[in-house]
């Protein structure tokens, strides 16, 4: 990760060189969280903003326009992780 102009807010990008880990020093590795939803399909996480709508049952409605996938970044020493929401980190 590094800092640029077409960096997302926060200054992170995920095209060149590695950062350290603020606690350790380490280097951090970009990776996902997946969602093992839906009779097991694998999903990265979102965000959504607001309080969670209860829909029919135990399900909560999400509206697609309000999901934001997260990328998440752990270090390789100490296994500190950090995430940061972005469109950045959808699924290609």
């Amino acid at each position: 990760m590094t800092t640029s102009s077409n960096s997302f807010s926060g200054g992170l990008s995920m095209n060149t060189k590695a950062i350290q880990c603020p606690k350790c020093n380490g280097e951090m590795v970009q990776g996902f969280i997946f969602d093992r939803a839906d009779g097991g399909l694998r999903r990265v996480i979102n965000w959504v903003e607001g309080a969670p709508d209860k829909a029919f049952w135990t399900v909560t409605k999400v509206p697609e326009e309000k999901c934001v996938p997260v990328g998440t970044f752990r270090c390789s020493v100490c296994g500190f992780l950090e995430s940061y929401a972005h469109t950045e980190f959808a699924a290609k």
